[in-house]
């Protein structure tokens, strides 16, 4: 190590420049690593420690001509990945691409100017692909990477300390910080923050409006963060009636659930009753880039969120579902009655479809619905009683909830009620569907998220994606559509806080969780509470929030253009102020000083060189010598000026010198 800091120190400052720019590339590309192509990632840094390697070596930069091939080879590439030179990904890949090759001709300032410019660009890119906290904080160094660049460039020859541009960048930096936050908080948002939509409706972790068997099981091993509920007052419903709700699945093809398109719904409305008092509470909603909002069962549907950028509108089926997909982290306040029934009262034609089942498919499932029918005990019995009969067969038929069901053939529904008698929620909802169907009892599922656990340290309920889940409605006459939840006749445990489900821990969370069990929950707890208040104050700073705090700076109807002229107000204060300081740090200097550079400026244009450390007795006596006695004048006041220097007089003595300075007449 030591060799390697006294080799660095003896390279040429174009080395060590060019080192530490590679550097700053390459914090400013980290985070983009896994959204990039990985030839994209191999290529940029080949061309990065090409560079470094010439650098060091002090060898030529390659000709033109290898540029332009290997420039030809990137765009090949970018088109081969994203099937177009446009867009968002592809436009990202490009720009990177772009910031490597440059820095193989950087010869003029010019063109390090250039990958200042690009670096600035390509950093902002980042938060395209993730605005968290943590791709904030590595943004900051990168930005302070790059302003001490930037600075380092513009040093004047020699060999200035590189800590020396640093402190001068993060100078830079906190005077620009208030004109940064006035921006942040005063600049007209018009749609939410970052919102530029993906180009594609893939690639991210959620739920999906089909379900094929296996689907939630992988799923449920994601630890990551769905949404964030804050309810009001702080007293929610009990954990196991926290159904949070997602997609309804009616379509059903033998292996596949899919929801019914809105075109083939049908004329009927929710017909929603509600019994008790609404809970009220606000969802903090992650990216899911699906179109649908979760919503605690059942939401009102005249409570409808208005969120910026968005159009939301409320199924049949009690779902919240907006004109486009959640690309950007969204915040909504919703109201919603747990006690609660829907659907129609009597059986009508719009329930046809929730009876269909595809022919020819669980043949053993059918008989089974054939021969719960003939069964004496379940003679002449309604829906409940079909429904208890066949919780009762999931309680004590031997059935047993499991990760890891193995992979099922066609006959889903068949294999779990006579083969494997093992599975996940899905598999379980799904064989319960088609057994209530086979009775010809309406029946549909639903996806959504059940449970979640509380944030100690700031009050928020946390769903994760292992808490996803699936259960099943059964419409029945009287009533209408009514929750059952069959995964709690198979194991009571996963639904509440019982057993919640969660991925293995790794090596490091092993050894905090043997040194202090509750360490690893504690620190996880504060973690996310930090970087849900990232959340809530920065990335949900939306336009709405803006025209409140003009609100309470006295502003009655607060508009956009109240907004631009508050922010131009600001600006201008600010340049004032930058300009009233840099008056005052003039004024600072020495103003001895200042007036013997005004001497020696007059002496100069009269066509008099004169030394660096000129004293002022040295310029009289070489300006007599130059141009004899009309120099007399300027001679007495410079030997004037010195004495003065060192008189006790206080400095406003320098008056009278100013003012005879004006009336000089100097050698011309």
């Amino acid at each position: 190590m030591l060799n390697l800091t006294q080799r660095l120190g003896t390279l040429p400052r174009d080395a060590r420049d060019t080192l530490f720019l590679l550097c700053v590339i390459a914090l400013v590309l980290l985070p983009q690593v896994g959204a990039l192509p990985l030839w994209c990632t191999l290529f940029t840094l080949g061309v990065l420690v090409w560079r470094g390697t010439l650098a060091v070596q002090s060898r030529p930069l390659p000709g033109r001509w290898w540029r332009f091939a290997l420039l030809a080879v990137a765009l090949a590439a970018i088109f081969a990945s994203h099937r177009t030179l446009l867009g968002r990904d592809a436009g990202v890949t490009l720009v990177v691409v772009l910031l490597a090759l440059k820095t193989l001709e950087v010869r003029a300032r010019r063109d390090a100017l250039v990958i200042f410019f690009l670096g600035f660009f390509v950093m902002l890119t980042n938060f395209f692909q993730s605005q968290s906290l943590p791709t904030a904080v590595a943004m900051l160094l990168a930005l302070l990477g790059l302003l001490t660049a930037l600075v380092n460039a513009h040093m004047p020859v020699g060999r200035p300390p590189l800590l020396q541009a640093a402190r001068t960048a993060g100078g830079m930096a906190l005077l620009g910080a208030p004109i940064m936050l006035a921006l942040f908080m005063l600049f007209p948002r018009m749609a939410p923050l970052w919102g530029t939509p993906n180009d594609e409706m893939t690639g991210r972790s959620g739920l999906s409006n089909s379900m094929r068997v296996g689907t939630i099981a992988q799923l449920a091993l994601d630890d990551g963060i769905a949404a964030r509920v804050r309810f009001d007052g702080g007293s929610p419903p009990p954990q196991p009636q926290l159904y949070f709700r997602g997609p309804v699945l009616s379509n059903f093809d033998g292996r596949e659930w899919t929801a019914t398109p809105p075109w083939e719904r049908g004329s009927f409305d929710a017909n929603l009753r509600v019994r008790g008092e609404p809970v009220r509470y606000e969802v903090t909603l992650e990216p899911s880039n699906r179109p649908w909002l979760l919503t605690l069962d059942a939401p009102a549907p005249k409570t409808l969120p208005e969120i910026p950028g968005l159009r939301v509108m409320a199924t049949p089926e009690l779902q919240w579902v907006a004109n486009r997909a959640i690309g950007d982290l969204v915040r909504y306040r919703a109201e919603s009655y747990p006690d609660f029934q829907s659907g129609p009262l009597r059986r009508t034609a719009a329930l046809q479809p929730y009876v269909a089942l595809p022919a020819g498919r669980n043949p053993r499932t059918l008989a089974l619905a054939a021969e719960m029918k003939r069964d004496p005990r379940l003679a002449n019995a309604d829906t409940p009683a079909f429904v208890q009969a066949a919780l009762d067969r999931l309680r004590s038929g031997g059935y047993s909830y499991t990760l890891e069901p193995g992979v099922y053939g066609d006959e889903t529904a068949d294999e779990f009620w006579f083969d494997r008698k093992t599975g996940f929620c899905e598999h379980i909802a799904s064989a319960f569907v088609v057994l209530m169907r086979g009775l010809d009892i309406p029946a549909r599922i639903v996806t959504g998220y059940q449970g979640g656990e509380l944030n100690g340290v700031d009050g928020y309920w946390v769903l994760r994606q292992s808490d996803a889940h699936a259960w099943a409605e059964v419409w029945q006459a009287g009533t209408g559509w009514t929750r059952v939840d069959p995964t709690a006749s198979v194991s009571p445990g996963r639904i509440g806080s019982f057993q919640r489900l969660s991925t293995p821990p790794g090596f490091f969370a092993n050894a905090i969780g043997t040194m202090s069990p509750t360490l690893s929950q504690n620190l996880r707890a504060a973690w996310e509470a930090v970087n849900n208040r990232w959340n809530q104050w920065v990335l949900n700073y939306t336009q709405s929030r803006q025209l409140d705090l003009l609100k309470s700076l006295g502003f009655e109807s607060p508009s956009l253009q109240d907004l631009a002229t508050v922010l131009l107000w600001m600006l201008v204060i600010a340049t004032l102020g930058g300009a009233g300081w840099t008056l005052w740090e003039r004024a600072q200097h020495d103003p001895w000083l200042r007036l013997l550079r005004r001497a020696r400026r007059r002496l100069e244009k009269a066509g008099l060189v004169l030394p660096e450390p000129a004293t002022p007795r040295q310029m009289a006596a070489l300006a007599t010598q130059r141009f004899g006695a009309s120099a007399q004048p300027a001679h007495d006041w410079l030997l004037a000026l010195e004495a003065q220097r060192y008189a006790p007089a206080p400095a406003t003595a320098l008056g009278p010198l100013r003012a005879e300075f004006r009336r000089l007449r100097w050698p011309a």
